[in-house]
């Protein structure tokens, strides 16, 4: 383990690396280090405001690949943040190769990460408008013919004072159809399809699907009062194991879900 500092931040790597060309892009105030992606990420302080820098090139310490294979994933990755830009997706400004590894930065957005944030602390309102962020922006996801791979909670960033979820990763998304070739995909258990276990399975709009339909579990499953309740049903038929029984598109998943959102918000009193 090897420790390096920039601009009094300390954070360690398993081997030595020159950082030099990271002062161009301002003063560093906060590194994310405890990665297994290949990745290393960094906040700064610029003349024109924070920028969130993210990095591969470095031996990270909890990565256990090379680092090349890190910077082509990256590469790829900036395609996806080109081609599905939208309003509730953090926003790339700029890309570069430096030395040996590649940088993307982005604009800063204030909040937290969603994978640490109490959920139950979140009013049921704040909830469901993070929800609909979610339905909305994989909706259009849908539309650009893109499988999420890999999105989870921790692809979220929650600014409570401002009410506005952002999503900030979306490095594994791909073109759909997605054929499944490894033991299992990247990403979250929970957020996972059971076509996402099986080597040669197809990954479509209705994996999609489960994964909306995770969500809803994952933000409103603990509430015993909406148990069979129709938005319940809803996520129900989202995650089915079976891919023929879930709605076909997100798109339909989420028209009904706001339908059924309706007649909950009337009937169950919220």
């Amino acid at each position: 383990m090897i420790w390096h500092e920039m601009d009094g931040i300390s954070f360690a790597l398993k081997e030595k690396h020159d950082f030099r060309w990271l002062k161009k892009f301002g003063k560093v105030f906060t590194v994310f280090d405890d990665q297994a992606s290949g990745n290393l990420c960094f906040g700064v302080t610029s003349t024109g405001g924070k920028r969130f820098i993210k990095y591969a090139g470095a031996q990270p310490i909890r990565y256990s690949g090379e680092p090349d294979a890190a910077v082509e994933r990256l590469k790829r990755a900036k395609l996806n943040y080109e081609f599905l830009k939208h309003p509730s997706l953090i926003r790339l400004i700029h890309h570069e190769e430096v030395n040996h590894g590649y940088v993307l930065q982005f604009d800063w957005t204030d909040g937290k990460n969603m994978r640490h944030l109490n959920i139950d602390h979140l009013s049921f309102q704040e909830r469901l408008n993070i929800l609909d962020t979610i339905f909305t922006f994989h909706t259009y996801v849908e539309k650009k013919n893109f499988v999420s791979v890999g999105f989870y909670d921790g692809s979220l960033i929650y600014n409570k004072d401002a009410g506005k979820v952002k999503v900030c990763d979306i490095d594994h998304y791909k073109k759909a159809p997605f054929t499944n070739e490894t033991v299992r995909t990247l990403g979250s258990r929970h957020f996972m399809a059971p076509e996402e276990f099986q080597t040669g399975e197809v990954l479509d709009e209705r994996t999609n699907v489960y994964r909306m339909g995770a969500a809803a579990f994952l933000f409103l499953g603990k509430d015993p009062n909406l148990a069979e309740s129709p938005i319940h049903k809803v996520a129900k038929r989202a995650t089915s194991t079976q891919k023929e029984h879930r709605f076909q598109t997100v798109k339909a998943f989420h028209e009904v879900w706001n339908k059924a959102l309706e007649v909950t918000m009337e009937v169950w009193g919220y």
